[in-house]
C-alpha cells in the first residue's frame, strides 16, 4: 500500500503543500487560513489514513512523543502490570513507551539511561535500584523530566509515585496480631531501598509496641538472589525457628519461595503458618488456601506518573516536584 503523503493530500484538497503542512503542524489558524480549508485538509487526511513521520517531526520540533520506562524486571508480574497500564495512559495521550528492565544487573541501568537518551525520548519514568541515584541526578542536570515510581532515593528532590509503606506493613502486621499470631517472622531483601526500609519499619515498630519483638524472627535474604537460593534461605530460616506462626514477606517473589518452601516442608496454611506477602500475584489467588496481600494501587500510581511526567514536558510545569504517596490495600484470604 502506497504511503500518504502531505503532497497527496494537497492535490486532493486543491491547496498547497505549505498549505497542508501549516494545518497537520497545528499552524493553520496562526498562517491565517480559513476554518473551512483547515477543516477540509483534516477529513482528507483521515480519509487517507495519513500518519506523519515520526522522525521529520522529531528533527522539526525536538520531541520524539515517546517515554523511556525502566523497570527493575519486566518478569515479575508487579512490574509488567505497571507497565502495561502506563503504556495504555501513554498511548492515550499519542506517546509511545519504550521498555527497559535491569533484571538482576544493577549496573546495567546508566547503559540504559544513555541509550534512551540516545533515543531522545522525551522523558522518563523509572523504578529505580539501588545503583540509579547517580544516573537519575545526571538526568536532573540535563533538566529531562523525570518520574520515580514504587520506590525513591530520600535526599533526592524529584517527582515520584508510590504507596505509603510503613502504613501498609503497619496494618498487615497489626492484622497478623489481631487474629492471635504471636510469633511473626519478617522476611526481606538486602536492597536496602527506601521501600524496604519502611515496609520493615511499619513491622518492627508494631511488633514491638505489642511486646513481641524477636530478633531472630527477621531474615534477610541478599539481593539479587535466584529462587533456588531464596527457597533455600527461608526452608534453613523456618527450620531454625520451629516457634514462627506467621510470615510477612516484603515481595511477591518472596512470597512465592515461601510458598515454595511450605509445600515442601508438608506444611499447611494457615494451621501450621499464616502468610500474608506485599504486591498481589495470580499464583497467590489460585493457590490453595489463597493467599492474604497487601495490594499496591497500581492503577492509581501508574495514571499519575503519567499525569505528572507529561505535566514537566510541557514547560509550564517542568519545575514542580511532586511527590505522591498513595494507600495501599489489605486483600484479606485464607491463608491467615
Amino acid at each position: 500500500m502506497k504511503k500518504i503523503t502531505i503532497k497527496d493530500i494537497a492535490n486532493e484538497a486543491g491547496v498547497s503543500i505549505s498549505t497542508v503542512s501549516f494545518v497537520i503542524n497545528d499552524k493553520g489558524e496562526k498562517m491565517g487560513i480559513s476554518a473551512a480549508v483547515i477543516k477540509k485538509v483534516k477529513d482528507i487526511a483521515e480519509k487517507l489514513y495519513y500518519r506523519p513521520s515520526m522522525i521529520a517531526s522529531s528533527l522539526r520540533t525536538g520531541k520524539t512523543r515517546s517515554i523511556g520506562l525502566i523497570v527493575e524486571d519486566i518478569s515479575n508480574h508487579f512490574f509488567s502490570q505497571l507497565a502495561r497500564v502506563i503504556e495504555n495512559e501513554a498511548g492515550k495521550l499519542g506517546y509511545r513507551v519504550f521498555y527497559c528492565s535491569i533484571g538482576n544487573d544493577d549496573n546495567e541501568s546508566d547503559e540504559l539511561v544513555q541509550s534512551l537518551l540516545q533515543a531522545n525520548v522525551d522523558g522518563f519514568i523509572i523504578t529505580p535500584t539501588k545503583l540509579m541515584e547517580q544516573s537519575i541526578d545526571n538526568l536532573l542536570k540535563l533538566n529531562k523530566p523525570v518520574v520515580l515510581i514504587d520506590r525513591y532515593f530520600a535526599n533526592q528532590n524529584v517527582s515520584h509515585v508510590v504507596m505509603d509503606n510503613y502504613e501498609a506493613a503497619y496494618s498487615a502486621t497489626q492484622y497478623l496480631i489481631n487474629s492471635g499470631y504471636q510469633n511473626i517472622a519478617l522476611v526481606n531483601n538486602s536492597s536496602g531501598m527506601i521501600q524496604m526500609q519502611l515496609r520493615e519499619k511499619g513491622y518492627t515498630d508494631v511488633i514491638k509496641k505489642n511486646n513481641l519483638f524477636n530478633e531472630s524472627n527477621i531474615l534477610y535474604i541478599d539481593y539479587p538472589n535466584e529462587e533456588e537460593n531464596r527457597v533455600s534461605e527461608i526452608t534453613k530460616f523456618l527450620k531454625k525457628n520451629p516457634k514462627i506462626d506467621a510470615v510477612l514477606f516484603l515481595t511477591n517473589y518472596l512470597g512465592l519461595a515461601g510458598l515454595h518452601v511450605v509445600k515442601n516442608m508438608g506444611l499447611q496454611v494457615p494451621k501450621d503458618l499464616a502468610i500474608v506477602s506485599f504486591d498481589d500475584h495470580y499464583s497467590f489467588r489460585l493457590n490453595t488456601p489463597t493467599i492474604t496481600v497487601v495490594e499496591q494501587p497500581l492503577e492509581e500510581i501508574a495514571v499519575q506518573a503519567v499525569e505528572i511526567l507529561m505535566g514537566q514536558m510541557v514547560d509550564e510545569k517542568k519545575g514542580e516536584v511532586h511527590k505522591v504517596m498513595k494507600k495501599g490495600k489489605l486483600v484479606i484470604r485464607e491463608s491467615v
